[in-house]
């Protein structure tokens, strides 16, 4: 919509694949590259040479802070956890009669990855101070497999937990999975998501999940277009608040360069089919942004 054509390349989650196809762009000289890094640690020696070659480089969705970029485009990760708390003891409270208790299952997605671990930082500062316990493990490499795993054994662990929460809405379907093949019915325990995607939508309306929180991916990527023009021409972000589809969001200027940081929203049976939701959003009948 801004004017500049796409051309996607995907390393299949594989950093070996992502760093050689990045001294392919570098020959390509492109108006900029978005980068969603595979490894955030072997991505920085990628950054520093296309910036090196005069390529202005904008990160899609992960803070890389061990070197500078041109602009980072991110959810508010620790305010995805104080939202997902916000409702974790809304729907707490509304089970114990207005008192904040009880146990709480939280499978984080694979430790390495930053955005789990403010999710989790965000989450357990809010609910500090409640009666509530928390238990925490990791569904390593973000598999649905081990978070299924980890309720199944939880389950029998501590039968008196009293909600599971899940980093991301594919944790959550393996999770409903384990719950039904138990004997659970939809609700008898709760289920919280954070990403919003489809899947998860979907477990709301099957009554297997309660919340997801909204990681705004759509706004991400179309402030990455907004501010396209600037970064191109190397002009100076100016840091303030910005609208991003309807988001209030926060440029701020770090140590690793300009970083927008986009707030998520909570998503509910009472607002679970809004279209405004990345999780609803339908592809286009004819796509024209992107081409390989």
């Amino acid at each position: 919509d801004v004017g500049y054509e796409v051309v996607s390349l995907d390393a299949q989650n594989r950093t070996d694949l992502q760093l050689n196809q990045i001294d392919d762009v570098v020959e390509l000289k492109p108006a900029a590259v978005i980068l969603a890094a595979v490894d955030f640690d072997a991505a920085k020696t990628g950054i520093e040479k296309m910036r090196e070659a005069g390529i202005p480089v904008m990160i899609f969705d992960r803070q890389i802070t061990s070197t500078p970029s041109d602009f980072t485009s991110v959810a508010g990760t620790v305010e995805i956890g104080y939202t997902a708390a916000d409702e974790i003891s809304r729907l707490l409270g509304e089970k114990y009669g207005g008192e904040v208790k009880g146990k709480v299952l939280q499978i984080l997605g694979d430790p390495g990855d930053p955005y789990t671990l403010d999710i989790q930082k965000g989450f357990e500062e809010k609910m500090a101070g409640t009666d509530v316990t928390i238990v925490t493990h990791p569904a390593m490499q973000w598999e649905a497999s081990n978070a299924g795993t980890i309720a199944q054994d939880q389950l029998l662990t501590n039968p008196d937990i009293d909600l599971i929460f899940v980093h991301a809405a594919h944790l959550a379907v393996a999770v409903a999975a384990v719950l039904e093949a138990q004997g659970k019915q939809p609700g008898e325990i709760m289920l919280v998501s954070s990403n919003g995607a489809p899947v998860g939508l979907d477990l709301i309306r099957e009554g297997w999940e309660q919340v997801e929180v909204e990681q705004p991916m759509f706004a991400q990527a179309a402030a990455l277009a907004m501010f396209a023009d600037k970064v191109v021409n190397g002009e100076d972000l100016e840091p303030g608040t910005y609208d991003v589809t309807g988001l209030q969001s926060t440029l701020t200027i770090e140590e690793w360069g300009p970083n927008l940081k986009i707030p998520g929203a909570a998503i509910t049976k009472d607002n679970v089919d809004d279209p405004k939701f990345w999780g609803n959003l339908k592809p286009p009948s004819d796509p024209i942004m992107a081409v390989k």
